[in-house]
């Protein structure tokens, strides 16, 4: 019995690390690997479906761009609109726009954001409340499950940071890499954009993951929104939008050309 006794508590999983302290663990994980981002790049295609009251797509649009990264801070290149090239013209504006956005990034210090219009993951964790967690298998690998809902007290700056406060959903963490595979969110309540001309209505939702690249760092793998919004009281915007990440590239010092990074696949949660 002593034999079967022993075998059992050494099979026993861990206790599930305290949500509190697991967050920032994992919000000073993604701190450490903000430096390590700026050897990569990768492809952005971004769809989006607009549609009618019935849920009809009345028209369909396509953006792709090359993301990297300065000074930790992710910067955006078009390149194509509707799988066409950009006329030179729009390459000029392109370029005039990413060098704008280069030059704030640098300026911009790490932990702190270009632009009050986007949220880092990292104080988008830092609002969360988290509960009901549980452990399951992704890819083999024991990941972590917890509900969550924004904190109202939480101390935000700009509009995204005071969006996340109305967020609810539910959270995946890769346990041993401590770091954020997959975000599932929607909107609990309705959110005035500001100057009261529009409002992100209730129900809106929003699905981000992220792959393990190199065995070493996480990037975005793409990202899923339902977005339903509201203008000066009476106008209504619905769209569908599709965002896939791939094609990414590791820079290394003294070369011209970027090589192939591999992938670890990332697949749907077991329940």
């Amino acid at each position: 019995m002593s034999v079967s006794l022993h075998a059992q508590i050494a099979s026993s999983p861990a206790p599930i690390p305290d949500a509190a302290t697991l967050l920032r663990e994992v919000v000073a994980h993604q701190k450490q690997m903000d430096s390590v981002r700026e050897n990569y790049t990768y492809r952005e295609v971004t769809v989006t479906r607009m549609l009618d009251k019935h849920g009809k797509t009345i028209k369909t649009t396509s953006e792709t761009s090359n993301i990297f990264f300065v000074n930790t801070h992710e910067v955006d290149r078009l390149i194509a609109k509707n799988g066409k090239p950009l006329t030179p013209g729009e390459e000029r504006k392109e370029q005039d726009s990413v060098n704008k956005t280069i030059a704030l990034a640098e300026k911009t210090p790490p932990g702190q954001v270009p632009d009050h219009n986007t949220v880092s993951i990292s104080k988008l964790l830092s609002i969360m409340q988290l509960t009901s967690p549980r452990r399951i298998l992704m890819d083999g690998r024991p990941t972590l499950v917890f509900q969550f809902t924004g904190n109202p007290r939480a101390h935000t700056h700009g509009l995204a940071e005071n969006a996340s406060k109305k967020l609810a959903g539910t959270l995946w963490i890769d346990e041993q890499d401590r770091d954020v595979r997959r975000l599932q969110a929607h909107f609990d309540a309705n959110f005035r954009m500001g100057w009261g001309l529009a409002s992100v209505a209730k129900g809106s939702t929003f699905t981000f993951e992220q792959r393990r690249i190199q065995g070493v760092l996480w990037l975005p793998a793409g990202a899923q929104i339902h977005l339903v919004a509201h203008a000066i009281g009476f106008l209504t915007y619905r769209a569908e939008i599709q965002i896939t990440d791939s094609d990414y590239q590791v820079f290394h010092v003294g070369t011209q050309q970027p090589s192939k990074a591999s992938v670890v696949s990332s697949q749907s949660p077991k329940p």
